[in-house]
């Protein structure tokens, strides 16, 4: 492992533990109808982290769908999930447990947060109405999130890898505008079918704010 995985491992292993210890676990337990929202969340992130294209081994892309995993969840709970499917894809070889640390920090704080910090916003200052809810909070943060964490690794691959910049840039960084505008339209997809037939499964949604006297 080199200085920066070492690190990314360490600082990966201390935010992770605050999140757990502020998490109520119990929840997953006692809750059932929660229980069967996380593992299918996770489930789904799961199988979409595992289509991936690429021409270069490391610089390979997917579907992140981590705009509506923290939406659905809650950032302690999208965290524990993306967590938990980052293990499993790096137990069955799709990524080096050397990177597990990096991966945590900028494939999975990183976008999980900035969605976070943009529902926030939103939610304090614009106007609450499902309409923001939808684009603000789930189809502009899909795009940004992603493009986001592409920028982010190719940083790392240009610090700490032997990859030079214009195979980073022609393989990897060159592929932002093919999964903006999808893994936009897919977060907000997604958000939108759940608001309109199952509005109680999103953490982040509440008829009140949102609908109730619009």
């Amino acid at each position: 492992m080199t200085e920066l995985q070492i690190i990314g491992a360490i600082a990966s292993f201390i935010g992770l533990a605050i999140i757990i210890k502020n998490t109520n676990l119990r929840q997953l337990v006692d809750d059932s109808a929660f229980q069967h929202r996380f593992f299918g969340a996770s489930a789904a992130v799961f199988v979409l982290w595992i289509f991936r294209v690429g021409i270069v081994d490391e610089l390979q892309v997917h579907f992140i769908w981590l705009t509506s995993l923290a939406l659905i969840l809650g950032f302690r709970w999208a965290m524990i999930s993306s967590s938990l499917v980052l293990l499993g894809i790096t137990v069955v070889g799709y990524e080096k447990f050397s990177m597990l640390g990096i991966n945590w920090l900028l494939g999975t704080l990183l976008p999980i947060s900035v969605t976070y910090a943009i529902f926030s916003w939103s939610f304090h200052k614009l106007p609450r109405n499902v309409f923001v809810y939808i684009f603000v909070c789930a189809f502009f943060p899909g795009a940004i999130t992603v493009s986001l964490k592409i920028i982010a690794m190719a940083g790392y691959f240009q610090l700490d890898t032997n990859l030079g910049w214009d195979v980073i840039f022609q393989n990897y960084v060159l592929l932002i505008p093919l999964l903006l505008f999808s893994e936009a339209f897919f977060n907000g997809f997604t958000i939108t079918s759940l608001v309109v037939n199952k509005p109680e499964w999103v953490y982040t949604f509440h008829d009140k704010f949102y609908i109730d006297g619009k």
